[in-house]
C-alpha cells in the first residue's frame, strides 16, 4: 500500500479519543491566575497527581518554585466526600504560609462526586473568626467541562464577584460619577507571559492614570533569585487594588474566547457601570492599534510619543523583512486567542496561515480568524477541539514553511521538516519562555524577528553550499 493510501485511510478512520492534546486542564489556568494575586496561594481541591501536574507544568515552563497545596482526596474521600480534607488544608496552608487569599479550585473527581464547596466555605466562615481567616476565593474548574482557559477565566471571574462589592441600590447616580472621577482603568490581562505584564505595566504607567492589571504574576512566576526560600513570592495585583475595579472607567479585557456568564468585564459593566471594552490580544501593529485606541478612549489623554516611535520601527522592520516572509505558509495553535492574534500578526507581515489550530471546542473559534485575514492569498484551515495528531495528518497534505507556537508542536515540526518558532504556553524545552514578549508594538517586533531569522535558517540548512548573505 502506498503512502498516499496510508494516509487517506488514517484520515477516514473517525477517533473517540484525543491524540497528543493541543490543550491542557482548567485548574492549571486558575491557579496561576490566584499566582497573580498578592499574598495569594493556590488550593486544588482533589488529588495529589492534580497539583504535581500543575507544578511540573509550571517550573519547566516559568523556571520558578510554585507551591501549589492540594487537599489530598483519598479513596475514602471519594467515597465519603472532601470537606474534613478542605477544612485541614485551608488550615494547613493559613498556618504555614500565612497568605492573604487562598484560591480553591475543584478538579474532575471533587466535581464528578458533588462537592458543594461554596457551602463549606460558608459554614467554615461561619464558624470561624474572620478576622483571622485570609480571604477565600472558589473557582469551579472541571476539565471534564473545559480547557486551562476556561479556568483561566473562571478564576478571574471569581475573583472579582467576590472581591468587588457589588452595586448600591442606594447610591445615586451622580455619587457613582464622582467616584470614577480619578480616571481608573482596569485590564485584564489574558494568559501572556511574564514579559507581557511588564510591558502591559510600562504602556499603562505612561498614560499616568490609576490602574488595576489582573492578573499580575510578572514578578510571582518571574522574580529575582532570592537568598532564603519565599514561600510567597512578592508581587502581583494587590486585593485593594481589585476591591477598586468597580470604580474604573472602564474595563479593557484582552481576549474574547470567555462564555459571557463568567466574563468579569461584563460583571462589572452589569453589577457597577463600568464600560466593557473586549479586545484581541495586542499582537501586531493592528491589534495593538486597537489597545492604546481603547486607552485613549477611557483615560481620556494621548498614547506616549515613545509608543509611536517603538510603532514607526516596527513598520520598518515588516518592510525589511517582507523578502523573507511574503508568500510563505505557516501554521499557528494554541489557544485561541493567542491564535486570532497570531493570525493577525501574519496576515500583515504577508505570511499566510495555512492552519490554524486550537483544541478546545468554540462556536466562534472559524469567524474570529475569517475575520482577521485580510491579506492571505491561501485558504485557512481553521480547526478547533483538535489535537496535534490531527493538525499533522492536515498538514501533510500542504507545502508548509514554518510552523508558530508553545513547544509540544515539536511533535509538527520534526514530522514535517520546517522550523518551530516558539511562543505562547507552555515552552518547556528552551530557557526564557517566561521572558518572550509577545504584546505590544515591542511584542510584534520580537515575534517578526524570530520568524525571519527562523525562515533564513532553514533556508540556510536545506542550501546544498553554505552561504551567509541573505
Amino acid at each position: 500500500m502506498s503512502d498516499v493510501s496510508v494516509q487517506k485511510k488514517i484520515q477516514a478512520r473517525p477517533f473517540a479519543s484525543t491524540r497528543n492534546a493541543c490543550k491542557l486542564c482548567a485548574p492549571l489556568g486558575a491557579c496561576f491566575v490566584f499566582r497573580g494575586v498578592e499574598g495569594c496561594i493556590p488550593l486544588i481541591h482533589g488529588s495529589q497527581g492534580c497539583s504535581t501536574y500543575i507544578r511540573r507544568y509550571g517550573i519547566s515552563h516559568f523556571r520558578e518554585p510554585i507551591d501549589i497545596a492540594s487537599s489530598n482526596f483519598t479513596e475514602a474521600s471519594a467515597i465519603f466526600g472532601g470537606r474534613d480534607n478542605l477544612v485541614q488544608a485551608i488550615e494547613n496552608v493559613s498556618r504555614q504560609y500565612a497568605p492573604k487569599v487562598i484560591g480553591i479550585t475543584s478538579t474532575c473527581l471533587s466535581e464528578t462526586i458533588g462537592e458543594n464547596v461554596p457551602m463549606y466555605l460558608f459554614d467554615y466562615k461561619r464558624t470561624h473568626d474572620s478576622s483571622d481567616l485570609p480571604v477565600l476565593v472558589y473557582a469551579s474548574t472541571p476539565s471534564y467541562r473545559g480547557s486551562h482557559m476556561d479556568g483561566f477565566h473562571e478564576a478571574i471571574w471569581s475573583l472579582v464577584s467576590s472581591l468587588v462589592p457589588c452595586r448600591d441600590e442606594g447610591l445615586h447616580r451622580g455619587e457613582k460619577e464622582r467616584e470614577r472621577g480619578s480616571s481608573r482603568v482596569n485590564v485584564i490581562s489574558g494568559f501572556v507571559s511574564p514579559e507581557d505584564i511588564r510591558e502591559l505595566h510600562e504602556i499603562l504607567t505612561s498614560f499616568g492614570v490609576p490602574y488595576t492589571l489582573l492578573p499580575d504574576y510578572s514578578e510571582s512566576l518571574d522574580g529575582p533569585s532570592w537568598e532564603t526560600y519565599q514561600k510567597l513570592p512578592e508581587g502581583g495585583t494587590p486585593v485593594a487594588d481589585i476591591r477598586a475595579m468597580g470604580e474604573a472607567m472602564g474595563t479593557l479585557y484582552l481576549g474574547k474566547a470567555v462564555s459571557p456568564e463568567r466574563n468579569a468585564g461584563s460583571w462589572l459593566e452589569s453589577e457597577r457601570d463600568v464600560p466593557l471594552y473586549p479586545l484581541n490580544l495586542p499582537i501586531g501593529i493592528e491589534e495593538t492599534d486597537r489597545f492604546f485606541f481603547a486607552l485613549e478612549r477611557v483615560t481620556g489623554k494621548p498614547t506616549h510619543a515613545k509608543w509611536k516611535k517603538i510603532r514607526g520601527r516596527l513598520v520598518d522592520a515588516y518592510i525589511d523583512g517582507h523578502k523573507y516572509c511574503s508568500g510563505k505558509k505557516a501554521i499557528v495553535y494554541g489557544d485561541e486567542d493567542f491564535v486570532c492574534s497570531m493570525v493577525s500578526f501574519l496576515d500583515e507581515t504577508g505570511i499566510n496561515p495555512v492552519i490554524a489550530a486550537t483544541g478546545a471546542p468554540s462556536t466562534v473559534f472559524a469567524a474570529r480568524v475569517k475575520s482577521l485575514l485580510r491579506n492571505s492569498r491561501s485558504p485557512c484551515r481553521i480547526m478547533d477541539d483538535t489535537d496535534y495528531a490531527t493538525i499533522l495528518e492536515v498538514a501533510r497534505e500542504m507545502s508548509v514553511d514554518i510552523v508558530i507556537g508553545n513547544s509540544k508542536g515539536l511533535y509538527l515540526s520534526r514530522n514535517l521538516g520546517v522550523p518551530l518558532v516558539r511562543c505562547g504556553f507552555p515552552v518547556h524545552d528552551r530557557i526564557g519562555g517566561q521572558r518572550i514578549l509577545h504584546l505590544g508594538y515591542r511584542g510584534a517586533l520580537n515575534l517578526f524577528d524570530q520568524v525571519c531569522n527562523a525562515l533564513m535558517q532553514s533556508k540556510q540548512d536545506s542550501a546544498r553550499s553554505g552561504y551567509t548573505y541573505i
